[in-house]
C-alpha cells in the first residue's frame, strides 16, 4: 500500500482539478440523471438553466418521435447523446404504458433503460452477444430489437415471452428465466468464439441479487482462470429482483457481498477518487496517462474499501466502477473504452441503478412493482380481480404459522422468495425462525438438512421449478440420510404467463423416485392445510407436498387454519360410481370431479377418487378401483414418470393389468408448453374436464357422445 500512498499524495492536486473537468467533446453535458416525482417530472440542466419535462404516465399512448425511428439496434448508432437521453425517456413511457395494459415485470426493466440503450448503441447484436441474467429486465431490449409492435402480447397466449428466448429473436443470445446463469453462458460463448477464431464481444448483465447464487461465483472463478475476453456488467440496485418484499418493506439481497457493495457505493472518498481517475483519463488521452489513471483507481479501491472491493480483482476480473447506471454518457464512455481494448480479458463493470427508476409509484412501492397485473399508470394502483378465496400460497403460509404457534421447533427457509412463497407472512410472526438464504437453492436444502440434524423441523419453501437447482442436495444431503426436511413446492404444474421456465412439471417425477421421500399433493386448500400438518408430524424421513399457482376452490377450512395430520399413504373416494374410475392426484382432482358430473349427464356414473399420496401409494384404494371397474383413468398435472407411472408399476406388479381392465394415464404432454393463460395451457395439455370425460367415453364405446362433448 506504500506505492498507493505515494500516488495519492503526489496526485492530490490532480484529484481536485479532475473532478470538475468537461466531457471528452469539451462541451458541458446537456442532460443530468433521471429524476422523478409522482407527476413524472424530470429536470434537465441546459446552459445553467433548469427546464422541466413531464413524462407521460397519463394512460394515453405517449408520443415517441425518437423511438419511432428505432426498429433495430443499428438505428441507435448515429443518435447523438442528447437524443439517446430522450430515447430513454420515451422507452420509460412506452414500457409503463404497455405493461399497464398487459401486466408483467415492470420495475426491473425501468431500472436498466439507460444501460440497455448504451449497450445497443456501443455493441452490435446479434453479432455481439448480450446475455441477460433471469431476463425479466429485458423489455427495453425487446423493444429495441424489432419486437415493439408485439409488446402488447407479452406473456400472453401466442404472444412474446416474458424472458429472452432464442427462438423468438436472434438478438436473444441465451434463453433465461432462472437466476445466475448469465456469466456461465457468456463464458462458454466467449471460449467458443476464441476456439472458432471469431472476433465478437460477449456481455453478461447480472444483478446483485443474482450474485448471491453460487453458480455466479463458479463462473467468475473460471472466467478469471481462462482469461477470455468477456464483459460482466453487475447491475447493482440494492434489491433482489424477485418478489422478495417483506410485509414491512423491500428486502435487500442477503450475504456478505451485498454488504461489501453497499459500503463501496456509500464511500464518498471512493467516489471522489474514482471520479478523479476517470477525469484524468478523459483529460489526458495518451496511453501512459490511461495507465496512470488505472493505477490510481486500483490503489484507491484497496485504500478506501479494503480487500472486499478487490474481490473481483482477486478472482481474475478487472474491476471498473461504480458507474452511474442512469447516465447514458458515462455508460457509453465506459463501454466504448472497454470495447476498444485489444485484449482486456474478463472485465467487470459495476453499474449502480435504481429499480423502477423514473416511475414514482414503482420507486416507492415495497416490492418496487416487480411483477404487476394491469394497473393505473397515473397512480400505479394495480387492478387486481377480486376473488372469494385466497391463493394456495397464502393458505400454506397461514397453515404453517398455525403449526409454528404450537411447535417452537418449526422453522422456515426460502431462497430470496419471501413474497412468492408466502414466508414473508411467517417472517412477520417469527422473525427469528425464518431464513432468507438468497438465490441459493442448493444451500437452502443443505442448510435445512443441517437444521434437521439438530432436532428442528425445517420447512423449505421453494418453487417447484427452482428446486431443480438443488436436486443433488435433496438426494445426497436429505433423502440418503433420511433427514426430516419438509419441502413445500409452490407453483406446481402449469403456471401461466411465466411459461416453461417456471412450469412445475417435474417435481413428482424427480422426488417420488427417492426411496425415503413421502410425496403428497392436495386436491384443495383444506387438504393443503392437512398436508402441512402431516409434514410437521413426519419426523423420521423427508416429505414434500406440491400446490399450484392460483386461488383455492372454496373448501371448508379447518378451525384456526390448523390442519389435522393425515394417515400417510391413504387416499379417499369423493364420488361413488360403477364401471369407470377416475383417480386424480393434486388439484387436478377438481377437473376429475367436473368430468364426473359431465359423465353423469350422459348416463355414466363414475367413481372419482383423490389419491393424496404418490409415495407411498394407497395400494388398497388402487386395487379396489382396478378390481371393481372396467376403466381406470389416472390424472395428474405433471410429467411422464410421475404419479401415473407409480400407479402403473403397482398395477403391473400386482397382476392387475393381466385381465380386462382398461387403464389410461392422462399427464402433461412430453414437451414444453409455452406461456399463456393457465386455462389455455390446461386446454393445450388435454387435461380439462371435457378431455377427461371424453377419454372415459372413448373407452366405453360412446364415440358419438365423445365428439359432441368435445364440441361443447
Amino acid at each position: 500500500m506504500s506505492s498507493c500512498g505515494v500516488l495519492k499524495n503526489s496526485l492530490l492536486s490532480c484529484f481536485l482539478t479532475a473532478s470538475n473537468i468537461s466531457p471528452p467533446n469539451g462541451k458541458k453535458p446537456k442532460f443530468g440523471r433521471v429524476t422523478s416525482s409522482l407527476q413524472g417530472n424530470k429536470a434537465f440542466a441546459v446552459d445553467n438553466k433548469v427546464l422541466a419535462r413531464t413524462l407521460n404516465f397519463s394512460g394515453e399512448k405517449p408520443l415517441t418521435p425518437i423511438l419511432d425511428t428505432v426498429n433495430y439496434p443499428i438505428h441507435t448508432k448515429n443518435l447523438p447523446l442528447e437524443e439517446l437521453e430522450k430515447l430513454a425517456d420515451e422507452l420509460r413511457e412506452e414500457i409503463v404504458y404497455t405493461v399497464s395494459k398487459t401486466g408483467g415485470h415492470l420495475s426491473s426493466s425501468l431500472g436498466v433503460i439507460e444501460l440497455t440503450i448504451a449497450l445497443h448503441h456501443v455493441f452490435n447484436t446479434p453479432h455481439d452477444k448480450i446475455i441477460w441474467d433471469v431476463g425479466h429486465q429485458a423489455y427495453a431490449h425487446k423493444i429495441l430489437t424489432g419486437r415493439r409492435s408485439k409488446m402488447h402480447t407479452i406473456r400472453q397466449t401466442f404472444g412474446l415471452a416474458g424472458f429472452p428466448k432464442r427462438e423468438e429473436s436472434a438478438h436473444d443470445a441465451f434463453g433465461a428465466g432462472h437466476s445466475s446463469t448469465s456469466i456461465s453462458a457468456a463464458l462458454g460463448m466467449a471460449v467458443g468464439r476464441d476456439l472458432l477464431g471469431k472476433k465478437n464481444h460477449v456481455v453478461a448483465v447480472i444483478g446483485d441479487g443474482a450474485m448471491t447464487a453460487g453458480q455466479a461465483y463458479e463462473a467468475i472463478k473460471n472466467a478469471g482462470y481462462l482469461d477470455s475476453n468477456l464483459i460482466v456488467i453487475l447491475n447493482d440496485n440494492a434489491q433482489v429482483s424477485l418478489p422478495t418484499a417483506t410485509l414491512d418493506g423491500p428486502a435487500p439481497p442477503v450475504g456478505a457481498l451485498s454488504k461489501a457493495l453497499t459500503r463501496l457505493q456509500s464511500s464518498r472518498k471512493f467516489h471522489e477518487f474514482h471520479q478523479a481517475a476517470m477525469g484524468i483519463t478523459r483529460q489526458m488521452g495518451s496511453r501512459p496517462a490511461h495507465e496512470l489513471a488505472a493505477r490510481v483507481d486500483s490503489c484507491t479501491r484497496g485504500m478506501v474499501s479494503g480487500p472486499t472491493a478487490c474481490l473481483f480483482e482477486e478472482l481474475g476480473l478487472h474491476y471498473i466502477g461504480p458507474v452511474d447506471g442512469h447516465s447514458v454518457e458515462d455508460l457509453v464512455l465506459i463501454l466504448r473504452k472497454v470495447k476498444e481494448l485489444p485484449a482486456p480479458g474478463p472485465v467487470l463493470i459495476h453499474v449502480i441503478t435504481e429499480k423502477g427508476k423514473g416511475y414514482a409509484p414503482a420507486e416507492v412501492a415495497p416490492d418496487k412493482m416487480h411483477g404487476v397485473v394491469k394497473f393505473n399508470p397515473k397512480s400505479g394502483k394495480q387492478l387486481k380481480a377480486k376473488s372469494k378465496t385466497s391463493s394456495y400460497t397464502q393458505y400454506f403460509a397461514e397453515s404453517l404459522v398455525a403449526e409454528a404457534e404450537r411447535d417452537k421447533k418449526i422453522v422456515a427457509i426460502h431462497a430470496a422468495m419471501g413474497g412468492g412463497t408466502g414466508l414473508n407472512y411467517f417472517q412477520k410472526h417469527f422473525p427469528d425462525r425464518c431464513f432468507d438464504v438468497g438465490i441459493a437453492e442448493q444451500h437452502a436444502v443443505t442448510f435445512a438438512a443441517g437444521l434437521a440434524t439438530e432436532g428442528l423441523k425445517p420447512f423449505c419453501a421453494i418453487y417447484s421449478s427452482f428446486l431443480q437447482r438443488g436436486y443433488d442436495q435433496v438426494v445426497h444431503d436429505v433423502d440418503l440420510q433420511k433427514l426430516p426436511v419438509r419441502f413445500a413446492l409452490d407453483r406446481a404444474g402449469l403456471v401461466g404467463a411465466d411459461g416453461p421456465t417456471h412450469c412445475g412439471a417435474f417435481d413428482t417425477t424427480f422426488l417420488a423416485c427417492l426411496p425415503n421421500m413421502v410425496v403428497m399433493a392436495p386436491s384443495c386448500e383444506a387438504e393443503l392445510m392437512h398436508m402441512v400438518a402431516t409434514a410437521a408430524a413426519i419426523d423420521d424421513r423427508p416429505s414434500c407436498f406440491r400446490y399450484p399457482r392460483g386461488n383455492g376452490v372454496g373448501s371448508i377450512l379447518p378451525s384456526n387454519n390448523k390442519g389435522n395430520p393425515l394417515e400417510v399413504g391413504r387416499g379417499r373416494v369423493l364420488m361413488e360410481g360403477s364401471r369407470v374410475a377416475i383417480l386424480g392426484y393434486g388439484t387436478i382432482v377438481q377437473n376429475c370431479l367436473e368430468a364426473g358430473h359431465l359423465l353423469q349427464v350422459l348416463g355414466v356414473s363414475p367413481t372419482v377418487a383423490d389419491a393424496r399420496f404418490c409415495k407411498p401409494l394407497d395400494g388398497n384404494l388402487i386395487r379396489r378401483l382396478a378390481q371393481e371397474h372396467e376403466v381406470l383413468i389416472t390424472v395428474e398435472e405433471g410429467s411422464i414418470g410421475g404419479f401415473s407411472s407409480h400407479v402403473s408399476h403397482f398395477l403391473g406388479l400386482n397382476g392387475l393389468l393381466d385381465g380386462k381392465l382398461k387403464w389410461r394415464a392422462m399427464i402433461l404432454p412430453d414437451r414444453y408448453i409455452d406461456h399463456g393463460a393457465q386455462a389455455d395451457q390446461i386446454e393445450e395439455a388435454g387435461l380439462t374436464s371435457r378431455h377427461i370425460a371424453s377419454t372415459v367415453l372413448s373407452l366405453i364405446d360412446k364415440s358419438k357422445d365423445t365428439i359432441h362433448l368435445l364440441k361443447l
